[in-house]
């Protein structure tokens, strides 16, 4: 099977019907990852098959739990999930933040080559991040544990808005530490087409704290 029928495959096991056009405009981000990697070492997966699997097929595993326009992926590294997310999506406006500038000359690049207009790329730590309007859904695939990502990112998610963790197994010992500027909305399991391995998605909401309050 090449790279367009396990992308066709995989996409109708997602339920996910994008168009010829965006399916062009995926595999041609996993090309340009695979081009930039050799130089740039974006991600330690090289195989443009698993690539598929476990970089896009992943990222829009979460899709259907995307609500909300405005959207910040924090810590995005190659643009994981943002990338594949703002392609599958244009009505998402997607932040892709990232504070290793390697990581974020690939992202404008890349956005450029795949006329991603719906996507903005921002060279920034997220905890210095304040941008002029709070965020539906604050997303993150590659993060640190549950905590460090509330804490760090409870700034950019609006008070209707929620954070969106995606994790392996099952964080139980993540989750016992949860800071009180975020409750526990629910935690899924994700399934992601041709992957051998647990994947979960933590759905926090922001509490407002006196620490919160300006």
């Amino acid at each position: 099977m090449n790279l367009e029928e396990q992308l066709a495959s995989g996409l109708a096991e997602l339920d996910l019907p994008l168009d010829a056009a965006v399916q062009q405009r995926l595999l041609k981000y996993v090309a340009l990852l695979q081009k930039w990697n050799k130089v740039y070492n974006l991600t330690a997966v090289r195989d443009p098959q698993k690539m598929l699997v476990q970089h896009l097929f992943d990222s829009l595993a979460v899709l259907p739990q995307i609500h909300g326009r405005r959207i910040i992926d924090v810590g995005t590294g190659p643009g994981l999930p943002g990338v594949p997310l703002a392609l599958a999506n244009p009505a998402l406006d997607v932040t892709l933040l990232d504070s290793n500038h390697k990581k974020t000359t690939f992202l404008r690049q890349a956005c450029l080559e795949l006329g991603l207009s719906n996507a903005t790329v921002v060279c920034e730590r997220v905890e210095a991040w304040r941008p002029g309007e709070k965020y539906d859904v604050v997303i993150s695939r590659a993060f640190s544990d549950l905590a460090e990502f509330a804490n760090l990112t409870r700034h950019l998610c609006s008070d209707s808005g929620v954070m969106l963790a995606m994790k392996g197994v099952y964080p139980n010992e993540e989750l016992a530490r949860l800071p009180a500027c975020v409750a526990l909305q629910s935690v899924g399991q994700l399934r992601v087409p041709s992957l051998d391995a647990e994947r979960h998605l933590v759905v926090l909401r922001p509490v407002e704290t006196e620490a919160t309050i300006v």
